[in-house]
Parts: structure tokens; sequence; C-alpha cells
């Protein structure tokens, strides 16, 4: 069996990540399709529990151990709450209000917050760049916020702060979740422990799909079923894969660095397929917050 070089590595590790940043970046206009036929939990309950059988069944090929560590399922619970079920869930009904574009940036704010959670939590005092870097975050999602109050309509700016609160909330719970993790990491395969985390956070939302939405799929169109096919076994799937797979070959400040491009894509790709507005706004706010979370990446 021939060893890969090194530069082949590099390459490979590079691949997979260009990879993981395409399919999640293109994520946002295919879920903003899916909102338009599906109920928004239930269809969060349909692809993570695709999802979940599709990750048991790679992880079992390749052997990983499925069981919890002793005296880590508490929290494991804990933290699927709040990044799992936060960006399935709150960013999947922002969609409801928000453009696809509009929702992408705000929701990539979340190494911006994590740098100012990291200091109560974790005792992290944040670094100059730490700084620069959350004032230019937020700065980001102003200039966004702002230009839609002072442009609408009230009655249609109203309508649509529901999901910038949704999806504020998302990026929140989610920088939380990775400052508890750093914390205390879990000790498992990436594979069965994603598979673990979208089965734990999935629950609330099955449960919510379950008490408050119609299951009925009749009128749903195979653009609708595309949608949640792309999003079950590219997006979910095979973007953690390859997302793990550069973390093994990638310094982590690379990777994390490489996944700016997720924003980028995400707006540009909302436009060319949904017809999202792109203004000098829309472009400024994409690179106030991509900025930031450079720096706050590099703090």
């Amino acid at each position: 069996m021939t060893q890969r070089s090194p530069s082949g590595s590099l390459a490979w590790g590079w691949s997979q990540l260009v990879f993981t940043a395409l399919a999640w970046g293109l994520n946002w206009p295919v879920l903003k399709l899916a909102v338009a036929e599906f109920n928004p939990f239930g269809f969060r309950a349909i692809t993570g529990l695709g999802g979940v059988a599709l990750l048991l069944a790679i992880a079992l090929v390749r052997g990983d151990r499925l069981a919890v560590p002793r005296g880590q399922l508490g929290w494991l619970v804990l933290t699927p709450i709040l990044n799992v079920t936060s960006m399935m869930g709150l960013a999947t009904v922002a969609l409801l209000w928000l453009r696809a574009s509009e929702a992408v940036i705000v929701a990539y704010t979340i190494p911006v917050w994590t740098t100012l959670l990291a200091w109560p939590v974790l005792g992290e005092r944040p670094k100059a760049l730490g700084v620069v870097g959350l004032l230019l975050g937020f700065s980001g999602v102003v200039t966004l916020v702002a230009g839609d109050v002072l442009t609408l309509p009230a009655a249609e700016f109203a309508f649509k702060l529901p999901g910038f609160l949704l999806i504020t909330g998302t990026a929140l719970m989610s920088s939380l979740g990775t400052v508890l993790t750093k914390r205390r990491p879990i000790v498992m395969p990436p594979v069965p422990q994603v598979a673990w985390q979208v089965s734990i956070g999935l629950a609330p939302l099955l449960v919510a799909a379950l008490i408050f939405e119609r299951w009925d799929f009749s009128h749903v169109t195979a653009l609708g079923w595309a949608s949640a096919g792309y999003v079950t076994v590219i997006a979910l799937c095979g973007a953690y894969l390859t997302w793990f797979g550069a973390l093994r070959i990638l310094p982590a400040s690379t990777a994390t660095v490489g996944m700016l491009l997720v924003p980028i894509i995400g707006v540009l790709s909302s436009a060319l397929v949904l017809g999202d507005p792109l203004g000098a706004r829309h472009f400024v706010a994409l690179g106030l917050t991509i900025t930031g979370v450079f720096l706050s990446s590099r703090a």
C-alpha cells in the first residue's frame, strides 16, 4: 500500500475543508427552500433521524465504539441542547422571517460570542485582538439590522424582528456550548459523538413537531424532498465526516479560519439560488463579520 506524500495529504485535507465549507454554505439556501414546503420542526426531525441512522451505520462500519464514557453522559446531554437544538431548531425557524443570506451572516458570529463568553466561563480574558474582533463582529450585525431599521417600513421590520432574535439566540447558545465543551471535552470518536449529539439535540425538536405541527407531506414537491436529502446526506453526514477528516490533517487554526468560507458561500449562493438582494450594506456586514471572526479566532 502506497503512503500518501505530505503534500498529497495536505491537498486532501484542503479538499475536505473546501467540501465542508461548500456543503454548509449551500445548506442555507437549501434550508430556505425547505421551510417553504415543510414545517420547520418536522423537517428537522426527518433529516435528523435520517442523519443519525447514517452516522451510526458509518460508525459501525468503522468499528467505532458507540458507548458513552463513564461520567460524561450529563455533559453529553447539555452541550447538544445548546449546540444542536439551537442550530437545527432556532436557526431553521428564523428562516421563516429572514432571508438565508441574512441568517448566515448573523449565525456565523459564533466565534465572536465565544470570545466574550470565554471570559466569565473559562476565565480567559479577551486579548486586544479578540476585543477588536468582537467589536467588528457586532458592527457587522448592527450594519445588517440597522439597514433594515432605516430602509424598511416599520411593519416589515417588525415582521423580520423575530427572525433576527432567533438567529442571534442561535449564535449565543452555540457559543456557550462551544465554551462548555472546551471546559470539559467529551472523549469519544468523532462520528459516534456527532450521532449522539444530533440524537439528543433532536429530541426537543421531535417533541415540538409531534405536538405543534401537522405531519402531512402530500404537498411536498420533488424539490422539497431533494432539499431533505441534501441536508441529511451532504450537510449533516458528509460534511461532518470531511470536517473531522480535515482536522486530522490540517492545523485546527487553519481549519477554523477556512470555515470563514461558509458565510461567503451562504450569501452568494442565496443570491444565485433564491434571488436574495445583494447591496453594499450586505457586503459591508459580511466583511465586518468575517474580519471579526478571523481576528477572534486568532486572539
